[in-house]
């Protein structure tokens, strides 16, 4: 088929490229901009089809002329088929240009009439040649084929043969092709000598479920997404099958058996097995229930001729070959699950049978006992509940939730204890899984039938930390909970330690939260419950610790007396957390980073994914305060692929991976997670992490920058924290950025109102860090006072001070603001180095850095004129070598852009240049001087660190208050005051 340049391909596919296939798209854009040809490449599907009908959409806008043929494999034996689709509606208007020989065999091929002979030969050969070149002539063609793999041989050799010599010629070709390894050299034979060969991948797991949600399959829950995964080997089309066979099975598959495949898949993937003997299918049986099945496990479980078996299926494509290894390997998960699916149910019991004696671990050998067997049977329970607890202790949480399902299943009624206990028991091993759906849905059918008040709040509690983050969403199961739990004290401290966190994530009440917490942990321990009492213990101290309480450190104390328990002891709310927080805000970084290590350590080796979630983030936030902002962003970024994964604390990881994208990463991804984070926060009612992200988004606006944004994002956390009652600055550490912000923006009374404000905070809880940041913020608000002088005295010493405290991106920053001053002009008259004027400012420290926005606003603020200072360039390179050190490109390109731009060019005289721009703002009257310089907007952003369009809306202020309509007048109106 031909399209003409209006050709409109439907968008609608195009939400499910962007999942999974932005690098993809990315490179393809770049090849087909730069004139190459684009050869996709994978395995069936993988979605090259649906890949390669929006980039034609999307590229072939602009192309004059789209060619389009898309081969079928029934089709593959007709001669010059192909070439028909191609070339058909465009024969007339070429067929004037060809020469006649050419004409003719062309109409040859294309219609059927005619000699054979003329459809043979060089002729038919340069006529196609000739025939691309004529269109590309009009304008640039576009060749989309797809299924390159049943192109019929004549139209592929006739498209190798002009392809290769198209030379400059403005023809590109967009083709797909069915591959199963790398194997697509040959098709390459059919394009042109550029082409960029781009393969296709499987999904992750993510990717699969958004898109499942995209094609409406939303009911599934995170667990069978997961299967779904693991089953389709992450392919697309695999995954949509068996997401709509779930989708429109109303009965689940239970626990422990593999998913139904749907009878379109069955057929894709088991074509060879009818060529298999009923012997090698019964050993494939086995082996895909076996969860590592070998071929000595095969013969244990009494397939006797294993090998020959196994060759034979390796044949045919079902079963990976593995010299190196003794695996039994499926080429691909689904042939597993569909082999299986095949079976029938009395096969299968067999093959589970045979493995329940022949596995050598007892977790698996549980597992087949239970798929062998039908009906309840105490004895197999009990051994199945056995197994869970094995698997609880391996470190496998997720196993033993199947295995209690499991267990509870083939528990007979009257038993104690009963199968709702088990499940219940499954359901708490999904929370420390991270199946948060999975457990919801166990609890509340438990809480369908269950009557004692301790089975209620039970399933109850499981409830409620499903719902994570959003406790606002479960607000009306509290009163339940409590009426459940009557006056017992051991019921209501669960009740009331999350009543706890209710009131801290719901209603962002921090004084509120420390009493229920304190309440839950004195009735825990009336109630003897010591691990609810540690929780809430640990749950009030991280509170204090947040509100800068004095009772903090006490409290800590209190939460790690023995006796312990040690699913607390690493649990991301228990006592080593809350003990991290406090080191952490303490500026005891080391030891931080050695307590948060082990924590990690501890929940990877149990299996508790959500607590990994968070302590991943929590390294990555020590990583990134002492400067280590590669290791800060690789850890920040596993944070949130786990979380992405699993569902849980996505906010969070986002808030934390924005910060440092920020600091070594990349900018606008920065901007692009705080906003991701703050959505979170805000669909959660979630105050306090709003407050976080937001934050989160002040830095990466200062960084891009964008001060004016950052002091709009930051005022907005200052009134959040104010009204949550948060007065430790070492919780957010954003006031610095604020204070420099606020400076670079022109609002110096606001800024040092920030920094007096929370020094006197600092100074009460000896965050020596904070104070240091503050103090350098502070001598930005001198040097755009005109207090040069002490402005660098202060820096001198706030970079040594952050040296020292190991804070290596703050140390560094406070270099480049240092710079930035030294390098400015000085105002006339103003004492050098080392001479007279104010001393810095007493206390001391730090939270976040000095951003180039603040610097150069400062700095330019105090510079009217003389020289600039001794130091000279060598200070950028003394900023570049700590950003270095620290791996923060942002700041390290700033700092290079600031070189580059070097110091600024003396300024006319202080007061004539004031009472030119008499009445202006501190960022309006910089940005004026500038103008005065000759500097263009974009020169100025580059000084200021500001973007152009802050300088653009600046300057407008300008034209408004000094009553002028361009920056040529602002030339005159200084040249006019200096005349005088």
């Amino acid at each position: 088929m031909t399209v003409r340049r209006d050709f409109q391909e439907s968008a609608r596919c195009r939400p499910d490229l962007v999942i999974g296939r932005d690098e993809l798209f990315g490179a393809a854009r770049e090849q087909l901009g730069s004139g190459g040809s684009v050869l996709l490449h994978g395995p069936a599907g993988i979605g090259k089809s649906t890949v390669l009908r929006a980039i034609a959409a999307e590229y072939g806008r602009t192309a004059r002329t789209v060619l389009r043929c898309s081969a079928t494999e029934s089709e593959s034996h007709l001669p010059f088929l192909a070439l028909a689709d191609l070339f058909g509606l465009v024969l007339d208007e070429v067929a004037d240009r060809l020469p006649a020989a050419q004409r003719d065999a062309l109409e040859s091929a294309l219609t059927g009439r005619g000699e054979p002979t003329l459809r043979d030969g060089l002729a038919l050969r340069l006529a196609v040649l000739s025939a691309l070149r004529a269109l590309a002539a009009d304008g640039p063609v576009l060749l989309v084929a797809d299924d390159l793999q049943w192109l019929d041989a004549a139209s592929a050799e006739l498209l190798g043969f002009a392809a290769r010599r198209l030379g400059d010629t403005p023809v590109q070709m967009l083709c797909a092709v069915r591959t199963e390894g790398q194997e697509y050299d040959r098709f390459l034979n059919s394009s042109p000598p550029d082409t960029l060969a781009v393969r296709l991948g499987p999904f992750t797991r993510t990717q699969v479920s958004a898109l499942l949600d995209h094609r409406g399959y939303t009911g599934l829950s995170r667990t069978t997404v997961r299967d779904i995964h693991r089953t389709s080997g992450g392919n697309p089309l695999f995954a949509l099958e068996l997401g709509r066979a779930l989708s429109e099975n109303p009965t689940p598959p239970r626990p422990g058996e593999p998913l139904p495949v749907p009878t379109s898949l069955r057929a894709l993937v088991l074509k060879r097995l009818d060529m298999l003997s009923e012997e090698a299918r019964r050993t494939l049986l086995v082996a895909s229930v076996g969860a590592r099945p070998t071929q000595a496990l095969l013969h244990a479980a009494g397939r006797e001729n294993a090998e020959a078996e196994c060759a034979q299926a390796a044949a045919l494509g079902l079963l990976a070959t593995d010299p190196e290894g003794p695996a039994v390997r499926f080429a691909h998960p689904l042939i597993s699950a569909a082999l299986y699916a095949e079976a029938p149910a009395q096969e299968r019991r067999a093959a589970h049978a045979a493995l329940s004696t022949a596995a050598s671990d007892p977790i698996e050998r549980a597992r087949h006992l239970a798929l062998a067997t039908t009906g309840t049977d105490p004895k197999v329970a009990a051994r199945l509940a056995e197994a869970a607890a094995l698997a609880r202790d391996r470190g496998a949480p997720s196993v033993a939730a199947s295995l209690g399902l499991l267990a509870a299943r083939h528990t007979p009624a009257g038993s104690v204890p009963g199968a709702d206990e088990r499940r219940l028991q499954a359901a708490e091993d999904a929370i420390t899984a991270g199946e948060v759906d999975l457990a919801r849905d166990i609890a509340r059918e438990v809480l369908t039938r269950a009557a004692a008040p301790t089975q209620r709040v039970r399933a109850w509690m499981v409830v409620i930390e499903a719902a994570g983050q959003a406790l606002g969403d479960v607000d009306a199961v509290f009163p339940q909970v409590l009426a459940d739990a009557g006056d017992d004290p051991r019921l209501l401290a669960q009740v009331h330690y999350q009543l706890a966190w209710r009131a801290l994530v719901v209603e962002g009440d921090f004084a509120e939260a420390r009493e229920e917490a304190a309440h839950a942990a004195e009735l825990a321990a009336r109630g003897a419950d010591r691990r609810t009492e540690l929780m809430a213990l640990a749950f009030q101290a991280s509170t204090e610790t947040l509100m800068g309480h004095p009772n903090a450190p006490v409290t800590i104390k209190r939460a790690l007396k023995e006796p312990q328990d040690p699913y607390v002891a690493c649990h991301h709310n228990g006592a080593g957390a809350a003990r991290f927080r406090w080191l952490l805000m303490s500026d005891q970084l080391p030891e931080a980073r050695t307590v948060i290590t082990s924590l990690l350590r501890e929940v990877q080796r149990r299996g508790m994914v959500e607590s990994e979630v968070h302590f991943q983030r929590f390294l990555a936030d020590t990583e990134l305060r002492t400067g280590h902002c590669g290791r800060a962003l690789d850890l920040a970024r596993e944070s949130l692929r786990l979380a992405r994964d699993s569902g849980i604390g996505l906010g969070a990881s986002a808030m934390l991976t924005s910060l440092a994208e920020a600091s070594g990463g990349e900018v606008d991804k920065a901007l692009a997670l705080a906003r991701e984070a703050a959505e979170h926060a805000e669909e959660d009612g979630d105050q306090m992490y709003l407050s976080r992200a937001l934050a989160a988004l002040g830095y990466a606006h200062l960084v891009a920058g964008d001060a004016q944004a950052a002091v709009v994002a930051l005022r907005r956390v200052r009134e959040l924290e104010q009204g949550l009652g948060i007065h430790d600055p070492a919780r957010g550490r954003w006031q610095g950025d604020l204070a420099e912000a606020l400076v670079a923006v022109g609002e110096i009374g606001e800024a040092q109102d920030v920094v007096d404000v929370t020094r006197e905070h600092a100074l009460r809880l000896g965050r020596e860090s904070v104070l240091a940041v503050l103090d350098r913020a502070e001598s930005l608000v001198r040097a755009a006072r005109g207090d040069h002088d002490a402005a660098v005295a202060q820096l001198t010493s706030v970079q040594d001070r952050l040296a020292k405290l190991g804070y290596g991106l703050e140390e560094a920053r406070t270099a480049f603001a240092l710079a930035r001053l030294r390098t400015r002009p000085r105002p006339l008259g103003a004492p050098r180095e080392g001479g007279a004027g104010p001393a810095p400012a007493a206390s001391g420290a730090a939270g976040p850095a000095s951003t180039g926005a603040a610097s150069t606003g400062a700095a330019s603020a105090g510079s009217a004129s003389a020289g600039p200072a001794a130091v000279g360039p060598t200070s950028f390179d003394e900023a570049a070598r700590l950003f270095r050190r620290c791996r923060a490109l942002p700041w390290l390109r700033q700092v290079e852009a600031a070189a580059a731009a070097g110091p600024a060019l003396p300024s006319p005289p202080a007061g004539e240049r004031e009472s030119a721009l008499e009445g202006l703002a501190s960022m309006e009257r910089q940005v004026a001087a500038l103008v005065m310089e000759g500097a263009t907007n974009r020169e100025i952003a580059a000084r200021l660190f500001i973007s152009v369009k802050t300088v653009e809306a600046t300057l407008t202020r300008v034209y408004r208050k000094l009553g002028i309509r361009s920056r040529v007048d602002i030339v005159r109106l200084a040249a006019g005051h200096h005349a005088k």
